[in-house]
């Protein structure tokens, strides 16, 4: 099954690029929505078969098996984490799929297959990375998927705006894409190998530990994967994007791309550098925890400042990235496995705000908190799951993003804790602020500002305003933040979760899977589960964005921003010749973290 994961989706963009011309715009569509949905039962039903929580079954590709430890073969590997994963993004994009159901209005001249084409390209994309156990296929999905969410991202091609945040997208993440390939060259001139697991045998079969050319080939290709997942200072073209992509694509980028990037900065370091001759355990931790105490802290300050609802989300993203990173810093897998709680969970409930965003733009024109000021009295159900989405994002028990929090926040624990409490206060209650004002009409209308990016005046995606919202535009965001309550609710999914945390980590066991075919159990360590301290601490952290949401619309807002987000605001300029000279600021900064 571990191939057609990936080729079904290749198949079925094939079939719509080679007959969308001939065929009519709802067939198009079903037939997106079956090849994206056929692959998500793939995933699940891969998943089911796992005989175990711990079990890493293996397809080389055209039967290049390794004898004696030693192939040339690609692989996939199905373990818990990879296929859970590819679960997650094959059931996300039907989800943005259904969303769009004969709403999207495609730009003229385009057949009506483009769009979900470029949807099951991106599916596939981010399928083969999950799966994927060489280094250099790694690279090439990691393009793949790079080059059509530029494609996505800038897809109303005849808007500048649009234009200008797909370009900004392109050239940071080509760079990094660049730095990973460059990498990937270091550690095959050292090793002669491109797969995880041989590149992982060839550093632990040398005595005396990393070199500095091992750690300049982490650092790279750490970097590149580190852009995807917009950990600061990479994280500059998130929010560009995402202010121009049409909802649907916002919905795959924040719920599950940006996850990708931190699920592979933790592959490549366990299965590749977390033996004897790879990147010291001591090392790695210190670059994990400040890169994501840099981003927890700039997302949640940056989200808090925005209007513009879907740049408001994109920082929320960053912020949650950096709890992410923290998490991975722990390196145990307790920490692992609250990780994967809460990306599960926060894919859930950061799509379906996407999708209420979406929603407010069809229907009024704008996604500008001031703007909409009480216009979204009259959908009173899409206020309800605005609020719910901005309460399960700062933490509310039982949602799944407050298990994974709690769990992760244990296992760093001391004043990670603190932080934790505060970032997903903030970024909650941004979102709660923002509801307040567009469905409850909280607070006096404020003043004009001369910000550029204030939301107002937006372009529609429909061919015109709706009257009338159709309901695959509620039943969306509904389902998925039932399923983010599920992430919390059901215990055979924490048992699960664990099981692939402790694989995940056991760097020896995933060799001697990949090359010695070899099954090997690691030491079970508790599943993760709630605890007192966690309940506590998220309902503390809901309460204290509720507080901060009711206190800002209850201020007057001045027409000019506050003097101490000056500097910020002026980091994020929109200019791409800023984010370059940041993204070697930033490999500089990983560099030095290391060494």
């Amino acid at each position: 099954m571990l191939p057609l994961i990936v080729a079904v989706p290749l198949f079925g963009a094939a079939v719509l690029v080679g007959a969308g011309r001939r065929l009519p715009r709802p067939a198009a569509e079903v037939l997106g929505l079956v090849f994206a949905a056929g692959t998500a039962a793939l995933a699940l039903a891969a998943s089911a078969a796992l005989p175990s929580a711990t079990a890493r079954p293996v397809e080389w590709l055209g039967g290049w098996r390794p004898h004696g430890g030693v192939s040339v073969g690609i692989v996939l590997v199905g373990d818990r984490t990879g296929l859970g994963l590819a679960t997650l993004v094959s059931l996300l994009v039907p989800a943005a799929l259904a969303y769009a159901w004969r709403y999207f209005d495609e730009p003229p001249r385009r057949h009506a297959g483009s769009f979900p084409a470029l949807v099951l390209l991106f599916q596939a994309g981010m399928c083969g990375f999950a799966l994927t156990g060489d280094l250099f296929n790694a690279f090439v999905f990691f393009e793949l998927m790079g080059v059509v969410a530029y494609a996505l991202t800038g897809y109303r091609v005849e808007e500048a705006r649009a234009v200008q945040g797909g370009l900004v997208f392109g050239v940071v993440n080509s760079l990094g894409g660049y730095t990973t390939l460059l990498g990937i060259g270091l550690l095959y001139a050292r090793t002669g190998e491109l797969g995880l697991a041989q590149i992982g045998r060839a550093l632990d079969a040398r005595p005396g530990g990393p070199d500095a050319l091992v750690i300049a080939a982490f650092v790279l290709v750490a970097t590149g994967l580190l852009v995807k997942a917009a950990a600061v200072p990479f994280h500059f073209w998130l929010a560009d994007a995402h202010a121009v992509a049409p909802t649907p694509v916002c919905m795959l980028l924040s719920g599950v791309m940006v996850e990708l990037g931190v699920y592979g900065t933790a592959r490549v370091y366990w299965t590749a550098f977390a033996g004897p001759g790879g990147i010291p355990a001591p090392d790695a931790h210190r670059a994990l925890l400040a890169l994501g105490v840099l981003t927890a802290v700039l997302g949640a300050a940056m989200c808090w400042q925005q209007r513009h609802l879907k740049r408001l989300l994109a920082y929320s993203t960053v912020a949650h990235t950096g709890l992410f990173l923290i998490g991975l810093a722990v390196l145990t897998p307790e920490g692992i496995g609250g990780v994967a709680l809460y990306v599960l969970a926060h894919a859930g409930v950061k799509a379906a705000l996407f999708a209420c965003v979406g929603v407010l733009l069809d229907r009024f024109g704008s996604v500008d908190e001031y703007e909409l000021h009480g216009k979204g009295r009259e959908l009173p159900w899409l206020a309800g799951m605005f609020g719910t989405g901005g309460l399960a994002l700062a933490g509310l028990p039982p949602f799944g993003t407050a298990l994974g929090k709690a769990v992760t926040e244990e296992a760093a624990g001391g004043w990670a804790t603190a932080l934790f409490v505060v970032v997903s206060a903030v970024t909650g209650g941004a979102v709660l602020r923002a509801g307040a004002r567009v469905f409850l009409g909280l607070g006096s209308r404020p003043p004009g500002s001369p910000e550029e990016t204030t939301g107002e005046g937006e372009e529609p995606e429909t061919r015109r305003l709706l009257a009338r919202i159709p309901d695959s535009m509620l039943l969306a965001p509904t389902v998925l933040l039932a399923c983010a309550l599920a992430v919390g609710l059901v215990p055979g999914l924490r048992s699960a979760v664990g099981g692939a945390a402790d694989a995940f980590t056991d760097h020896a066991g995933y060799l001697a899977a990949v090359l010695d075919g070899r099954a090997t159990e690691p030491a079970p360590t508790p599943a993760p589960h709630w605890t007192t301290p966690g309940v506590v601490w998220g309902l503390l952290a809901s309460v204290l964005a509720v507080v901060l949401a009711l206190l800002a619309v209850q201020r007057p807002v001045a027409g000019e921003p506050v003097r101490w987000t000056v500097p910020l605001r002026r980091l994020h300029s929109g200019h791409v010749g800023d984010y370059v000279a940041w993204f070697l600021a930033g490999v500089t900064l990983l560099a030095a973290l290391l060494v």
